[in-house]
């Protein structure tokens, strides 16, 4: 997400997070991807409860406050001199976009009714396209995820799901119903460790072979630090539904 926006010259990132271990762990990516691209630090807020908590936060990280103000400030003192020439200037100014947020790029990372409650008060900040991207989880690809939240234009990276139909029509005929979700974690593992049992064993070097592995999702690479790089492909939510925009690398 954070490469698709960069070659879209968006390189001002911000989050709004809920405040539980799945935030903490977007944050922590977000501020490490920015890092590594010599970006600026991301400006990150969590939130938690309803939406009474959460207006304060999305108002906090726009910077409505000192967008909006001196252009309020304007618009009074006009209409203070009670006359026509007030009363136009007063209307010309309301009609002035406010300046852009301090932010091009929005990591969000709720699901359900609380992603709608998020979501129905960017527009209200001026927090929407053309001016803020909104990026998101790769759980923004079931609908059920995504509810009924203003989501038209945002980005999520998640993994092709033509890679993984073969994956489920072998284990449905195999095990007569679908895949559960964790199925593919299982199978990756249980193939690589056969591979490297045929090729030499379980060495570091030979774990985090260079070239990866061709996973259920996709090609995924283990990493010396325990973590797992995976080839995603990049979905934008259209009024139909999302679409890949870019797909998954094959290496």
């Amino acid at each position: 997400l954070v490469g698709a926006m960069i070659a879209q010259d968006k390189t001002r990132f911000a989050a709004l997070l809920p405040d539980n271990e799945f935030g903490q762990a977007m944050s922590a990516a977000l501020t490490q991807a920015a890092t590594a691209a010599n970006l600026p630090a991301p400006q990150i807020r969590t939130y938690s409860g309803g939406i009474g908590s959460i207006n304060p936060v999305v108002r906090d990280i726009s910077g409505y406050a000192n967008r909006r103000g001196p252009l309020d400030a304007e618009i009074r003192a006009a209409r203070a001199r009670h006359d026509a020439e007030g009363r136009r200037r007063a209307a010309e100014l309301g009609r002035r976009p406010i300046p852009p947020p301090p932010f091009d790029a929005l990591l969000l990372a709720d699901s359900g009714e609380r992603l709608g409650a998020v979501t129905s008060l960017l527009p209200y900040y001026d927090l929407d396209p053309p001016a803020v991207r909104v990026l998101g989880p790769a759980l923004w690809a079931s609908p059920m995820a995504r509810g009924d939240a203003r989501l038209t234009g945002a980005y999520y990276a998640a993994p092709d799901p033509a890679a993984r139909s073969g994956f489920d029509a072998k284990y449905t005929e195999a095990a007569g119903s679908p895949a559960p979700g964790l199925a593919d974690f299982a199978y990756d593992a249980a193939a690589i460790a056969r591979l490297l049992t045929q090729n030499g064993g379980y060495s570091t070097a030979a774990l985090c072979r260079p070239e990866g592995y061709a996973g259920v999702d996709g090609v995924l690479a283990l990493q010396p630090d325990g973590t797992v790089r995976r080839g995603l492909a990049l979905f934008e939510i259209q009024r139909g539904g999302p679409v890949m925009i870019e797909p998954a690398p094959d290496n």
